[in-house]
């Protein structure tokens, strides 16, 4: 024989549990209302026949039948009070209990047959007992004469079946009640299972079991960070990347977004507060690309994409790009000064041709020493001397100030040379031509860089907001957004314990400057003072 199964879907599971459960409650309940009525009902009939016992007590005709044993007068005036009162019998018994009075005439005579000895010494007796009639509800009481002398005993009884048509007519209340009830509960039951099946789309709790084992192991499992957020803004789930790229403290859920992130623009885009499609924000040194979207309940989720990696790789692009223009002009005017030598040689004019060569070669070894002069830091000077080609490409000249000087003891050059390679692209965007100055000085194991230009410099009012993530001023290309440079310069100075602030130069444009107290390791020797200015690109 097949056995029944147990339905598969979610709602039908809930229909019938929640069926069972409001039958059993609904049985159990009934049964607790019975159970005290019933026991009420037997103390009421007891109480009922010791009343009709005391009462037959005091009829003195029958105390004289009893104490001279006449059953027929005993038996006449019992029946009537039976008649009467509606008691199943009425029993008048002797000081040795015998029956003179009974519903059945054969058994006078008899002894009873329960134990009559209590109401013969006096007492009054209620019970529940099985006697001749059954079981019966009774009252028992001495029967005594005008002078107070015990000469037998009364014994009232009330049916049982009387007590149990009582229960019923009053147990058929109790179970309308009782089945109002479960009629409701079942109502409330097909409501709330109509409504997760809606809510569950009526898939099966097998289903729905491997359904979040699948999507713990692909939240956890993609590359990208994803963190889930309630209606009232605070995080649902974050996903192991989203921890590691937010860098979210252990059990962020439940946690607001302004108790695991800083004020900013990161912070506003998982709020909410800024919208859009593929939004830049930065954290500590990476570069994140968010959305955002609601969901149907008020919250919203996010997905985050590290563009770090990306963008450093653009901008070495960039760079690259802009070193290869650089190199083409470099190529052009190589090849015109080699004509111009090969054009001196032609027409024999080999003393000026050998002045040409020197003039050419000192050229390059004059800029090579004040390259090496100024800047000992190999991943600075070759900063520098690639954007000296790039300015110089696009006509500005890129100068190392006065008094400038960097000893090969920079802690983190990556770091520095991220900062001022930011600082120097930002002031040649801003310049069709002019003058570009970068000083850079050294005070114990402290460093102050400055980037200076020509240019229209920033105006007050936007000094503090040119560092917020997001805000440029210019148009971005199509590869990759602006707004992350000087956001992410930010960023990177502050998490080295320095500060970066923007004002007026003394070119006229804007002039940057960098505090890194702890950017030069102690062995590293003092300023040096009195080098001349020297300019590393000339148009």
């Amino acid at each position: 024989m097949r056995r029944p199964h147990w339905p598969r879907r979610v709602f039908a599971q809930l229909l019938l549990s929640q069926t069972v459960v409001t039958v059993g409650v609904s049985a159990v309940t009934a049964g607790l209302f019975l159970a005290p009525v019933s026991r009420e009902l037997d103390r009421d009939a007891m109480q009922r026949a010791l009343s009709i016992a005391q009462a037959t007590a005091t009829d003195e005709v029958l105390a004289r039948a009893a104490a001279a044993r006449d059953s027929a007068a005993a038996q006449r005036n019992a029946e009537q009070i039976r008649l009467a009162t509606g008691a199943s019998f009425v029993v008048v018994t002797d000081l040795d209990g015998i029956r003179l009075s009974h519903t059945d005439p054969a058994k006078i005579g008899f002894r009873v047959s329960t134990d009559p000895g209590p109401a013969l010494g006096g007492r009054s007796v209620t019970a529940i007992e099985q006697g001749t009639l059954g079981r019966t509800a009774r009252g028992k009481v001495p029967l005594r004469l005008s002078d107070g002398r015990i000469v037998g005993e009364v014994s009232v009884g009330i049916s049982d079946d009387s007590i149990r048509r009582r229960l019923l007519g009053m147990a058929t209340g109790i179970l309308l009640c009782a089945g109002a009830g479960l009629a409701a509960g079942t109502l409330a039951t097909l409501v709330l299972a109509r409504r997760l099946k809606r809510r569950t789309h009526n898939i099966a709790v097998a289903d729905i079991a491997a359904l979040l084992v699948e999507r713990e192991a692909m939240l956890h499992g993609i590359r990208e960070g994803m963190v889930a957020l309630g209606a009232d803004g605070r995080i649902r789930l974050a996903n192991d990347e989203a921890v590691r790229l937010l860098a979210l403290p252990d059990g962020c859920a439940g946690c607001a977004i302004e108790q695991v992130l800083p004020p900013g623009r990161l912070a506003g885009i998982l709020a909410g507060r800024i919208t859009g499609t593929d939004l830049p924000a930065v954290r500590d040194d990476r570069v994140l690309l968010l959305n955002r979207m609601a969901t149907a309940d008020g919250g919203a989720v996010v997905t985050l994409r590290d563009r770090t990696e990306l963008e450093s790789l653009v901008r070495e692009l960039d760079t690259t790009r802009s070193l290869t223009e650089a190199l083409r002009a470099q190529d052009h005017e190589h090849a015109n000064r080699m004509h111009t030598l090969l054009g001196l040689l032609e027409l024999g004019l080999y003393e000026q041709a050998a002045e040409f060569i020197s003039e050419q070669s000192g050229s390059h070894a004059a800029l090579a020493a004040a390259i090496a002069g100024q800047v000992q830091d190999p991943h600075v000077a070759a900063l520098l001397a690639g954007k000296a080609a790039v300015a110089a490409e696009r006509g500005v000249r890129l100068v190392v100030g006065a008094g400038s000087h960097l000893p090969d003891t920079v802690v983190d050059p990556r770091m520095l040379v991220t900062v001022l390679g930011n600082l120097v692209d930002n002031a040649l965007d801003a310049l069709t031509g002019g003058v570009v100055e970068v000083t850079l000085r050294a005070e114990g194991a402290a460093l102050l860089a400055e980037v200076a230009d020509s240019g229209p410099g920033v105006p007050a009012p936007l000094r503090e907001r040119i560092f917020e993530e997001g805000w440029t001023s210019k148009d971005a290309p199509a590869h990759r957004p602006r707004g992350l440079g000087l956001a992410m310069v930010r960023r990177l100075v502050e998490r080295a314990g320095g500060r970066i602030t923007v004002g007026a130069g003394a070119l006229g444009g804007a002039r940057f400057t960098v505090v890194l107290p702890e950017a030069l390791h102690p062995a590293g020797g003092p300023a040096a003072h009195g080098v001349p200015e020297l300019s590393v690109a000339e148009a």
